[in-house]
């Protein structure tokens, strides 16, 4: 489950109390029910485990099966990328903390793999669909969401060009209202919103690069 926070790109996670790996940070799962299938187990455990409902995206990231990848009893695992919007703040239990996604301290068996696998499908995502809608706030400057776009990509966005990319793609509308002026004042900024609350391929060989690098194709 990863969120922009702060400004950061964060992963939440929990702080096992019991073996194997006790005292360690995992991520939220668990065992599937006899009656649901995988992405609904996943809200499941989600709602249940760590109290986080406001899920704006979930998707099947990849099966893990190293044979030893958890003590004992041989466990395989299907991970789900989840994406919370940044104007979202659930009320999670005591045991469990967002923590930045290149700093996850002390993770669990092989979460970190599975984090670092989260991360580079969300960065792979944007640059081709409309996937920012899961990160975003509900109405949002061009200011902001160019902050959000760096913080999940890793790298300094200008947003002269983001705006540009994206009305380009027709995901991007304006809302007609203005945001409230800064303590400096000046002049407000336009409010938008992103037209599609759901996954859209925009441009299936796009990828947003640093500044000063040439694009080259993506590989979906």
């Amino acid at each position: 489950m990863l969120q922009i926070r702060d400004g950061v790109l964060q992963v939440l996670a929990w702080q096992r109390a019991r073996p194997p790996d006790p005292g360690r940070w995992a991520l939220p799962g668990g065992l599937l029910g006899d009656d649901e299938d995988v992405a609904t187990s996943v809200r499941r455990q989600l709602a249940e485990k760590v109290d986080v409902r406001e899920v704006a995206h979930v998707e099947q990231l990849a099966v893990f099966s190293a044979p030893h990848r958890v003590p004992g009893v041989r466990r395989i695992a299907t991970a789900f990328l989840g994406l919370v919007p940044s104007d979202a703040d659930p009320a999670v239990p005591a045991d469990t903390a967002w923590h930045p996604v290149d700093a996850l301290p002390d993770p669990a068996f092989d979460h970190a793999e599975i984090v670092e696998a989260a991360r580079d499908r969300l960065r792979a995502k944007l640059s081709y669909t409309n996937l920012g809608f899961a990160l975003a706030p509900r109405e949002f400057t061009i200011s902001t969401l160019r902050e959000h776009y760096a913080a999940a990509l890793g790298h300094p966005v200008s947003a002269t060009n983001l705006q540009r990319v994206l009305a380009r793609r027709a995901v991007l509308e304006p809302t007609g209202a203005l945001a409230p002026p800064g303590p400096a004042g000046g002049r407000p900024a336009a409010l938008f919103r992103f037209a599609e609350p759901t996954l859209r391929v925009t441009d299936a060989f796009a990828v947003l690069r640093p500044p000063g690098e040439h694009a080259r194709p993506a590989v979906p």
